[in-house]
């Protein structure tokens, strides 16, 4: 008897298990499965490269804004006229021996160390570290016409550097390699203390911020320094070669603008550095018998300093110095002018008329 119906269908669960057909993808397919997967993992790929392309973009931005990136600049687009060097006599050091050695270190080795550079006034890019280097590298431009030595590495500062920063910057890495002599360290602050963009006009006490990484000891030479070059001024010819203690001893010696003036006729027949430091070293002697002597017959008066304010203006004296603070820009009135009101105070000190 059939299991069947009279509709021909049979009972339910007693239908024979129909084998499940297997199908393979025909080439077409394969071809077109093969795409999605490989347009999957570009895709990804893609993904991942845009990622660590982000990611490096950011680095380089963060890098770029620290001046951390170094750059290939030509020479002829680095100027040296915006900030005063850190060195004196820069002729005497271009063609010394030490610049042959840099020359002859660069020539078989490359440049090294990297010079730094900020952009001046004027969108030029302006040398603020590596002198010795640009130089270097100029000469041998200049030597050999190799483009080797037609462009330099250098860093370029990041934001506005201010004025005063700059002048650190460019004495530090000489400070550090101790190339500077005082005489030199102190004419940068006296520099400083000349530059308009500087806020800060008593070149002394420039010297603790420009080498506040030096210590207190070696800041006190070179404000000896500082003293000595502004006593005597261009009559001392070769401030380099002044030993430290024989500038320190001298600087304490001067105590009045007569002893300056007297020095400074005896220093300008100098015709040498050896005839110059023979010079100062005897009046220091002579200055030191004089104090003897006159330390045996008086004691010794104490040093004294006071400071007090007229309006808005600060003044403070000393033994041989009259320092005057104020707001008034002195570099904009007229020369004449500053000359009258400087007769006006001398007649005031030595008891003439007063103006009123």
């Amino acid at each position: 008897m059939s299991g069947k119906n009279k509709f021909g269908f049979a009972p339910l669960g007693t239908a024979t298990p129909s084998k499940r057909r297997t199908r393979e993808p025909g080439p077409m397919g394969a071809a077109v499965r093969d795409v999605a997967e490989n347009l999957q993992e570009t895709t990804e790929a893609k993904i991942e490269q845009r990622r660590r392309n982000a990611e490096d973009a950011k680095t380089f931005r963060q890098a770029q804004g620290e001046g951390r990136v170094l750059y290939q600049i030509p020479l002829g687009d680095i100027f040296t006229d915006d900030l005063p060097r850190d060195r004196l006599a820069l002729e005497e050091v271009a063609q010394s021996d030490e610049m042959e050695e840099l020359k002859s270190s660069i020539r078989d080795r490359g440049q090294r160390e990297p010079v730094e550079v900020y952009v001046g006034p004027n969108g030029q890019y302006q040398l603020k570290k590596g002198w010795r280097r640009y130089t270097a590298l100029s000469q041998l431009f200049t030597e050999t016409k190799d483009q080797r030595f037609g462009t330099i590495t250098a860093r370029i500062e990041s934001g506005d550097g201010d004025r005063i920063s700059r002048y650190v910057d460019m004495v530090e890495e000489n400070v550090v390699r101790e190339d500077l002599s005082f005489a030199e360290m102190a004419q940068v602050a006296i520099t400083a203390a000349r530059d308009a963009g500087v806020d800060e006009v008593d070149p002394a006490e420039l010297v603790s911020r420009l080498y506040s990484a030096l210590h207190k000891t070696k800041r006190s030479y070179i404000k000896s320094f500082v003293f000595l070059l502004n006593a005597l001024g261009d009559d001392l010819k070769w401030p380099k070669a002044i030993p430290r203690n024989l500038g320190v001893d001298a600087s304490r010696a001067l105590r009045s603008p007569d002893q300056a003036d007297a020095l400074c006729v005896k220093l300008a027949t100098s015709a040498s550095a050896e005839d110059q430091n023979a010079v100062l070293r005897e009046f220091v002697e002579t200055s030191q018998k004089s104090s003897t002597s006159t330390s045996a017959k008086t004691p010794a008066e104490p040093k004294q300093k006071f400071e007090f304010h007229v309006g808005k203006t600060k003044v403070t004296a000393r033994q041989g110095e009259c320092r005057i603070v104020s707001e008034v820009d002195f570099a904009t009135l007229p020369k004449k002018q500053l000359e009258d009101a400087v007769r006006a105070f001398e007649e005031a000190l030595k008891g003439g008329p007063r103006i009123r």
